[in-house]
């Protein structure tokens, strides 16, 4: 009972994902991704976490979304509840939406770039979620935020949204996950949580986390605040 969006910033090298939904905490249950193999959006009545942690597992091994997608959903008999969308490192995408997910649902798929939602409000929402990435400005991030709020601008999730997720990869930056696990207005909740997150003081210090081109990277001596106390995590 979801919409979701996997997009891969080939000028970049940024990978990013997004969901929203009219129930609860939806980044915990659909959006997931590493750096070293992808992404992948598991959704549907019947949800299945381990379609998407499969899918990283098998891109990372070398199969491409779309025979990771194929694999995965033709060995699972409940398939026709679920929806699952993946994205690999070179961009290419699978898609598949089962003949028992909720009306109105389907998918849309082509290099670099997949919408997938199910349980609707009509058949527009998906090419809206689509058109409000791609013609957003701005960071990764404050792309996918504008899909998510061009899907809920034209019909949604026909109950509407309570929670709503980000998810932005690159290997020089630490991943940005983001979640709304419940809120009346959870994509306004969403773009306040993103500000924080990429805005000073949160933000000054991720320049010396480790990062996937540098697993060991840190700073030279202890950050500091404003009147010389170490910050602690």
């Amino acid at each position: 009972m979801t919409f979701s969006l996997l997009v891969h910033d080939r000028e970049t090298g940024t990978f990013g994902g997004a969901a929203a939904t009219g129930s609860l905490c939806v980044g915990g249950w659909v959006l997931r991704g590493t750096v070293d193999s992808g992404l992948s959006a598991s959704q549907g009545t019947a949800p299945s976490t381990f379609w998407g942690e499969d899918a990283l597992t098998a891109m990372r091994g070398g199969e491409s979304a779309a025979e990771a997608v194929t694999r995965l959903t033709g060995a699972d008999p409940g398939c026709g509840h679920r929806q699952l969308s993946a994205l690999d490192l070179q961009g290419g995408t699978g898609a598949f939406t089962g003949a028992d997910s909720i009306p109105v649902s389907g998918h849309h798929t082509e290099p670099g770039l997949v919408v997938a939602g199910n349980m609707l409000g009509a058949a527009t929402v998906l090419p809206a979620l689509r058109r409000g990435y791609l013609e957003a400005a701005g960071s990764m991030a404050e792309r996918l935020l504008a899909g998510l709020r061009a899907a809920d601008a034209d019909a949604s999730d026909f109950r509407g949204l309570q929670s709503a997720a980000l998810l932005v990869l690159h290997p020089e930056a630490p991943p940005l996950s983001l979640r709304i696990d419940y809120s009346e207005a959870p994509l306004d909740a969403l773009e306040a949580l993103l500000a924080r997150a990429t805005g000073a003081p949160y933000a000054d210090w991720l320049h010396v986390v480790p990062v996937a081109t540098d697993r060991t990277r840190a700073p030279a001596e202890a950050p500091t605040v404003a009147g010389g106390a170490p910050i602690r995590r």
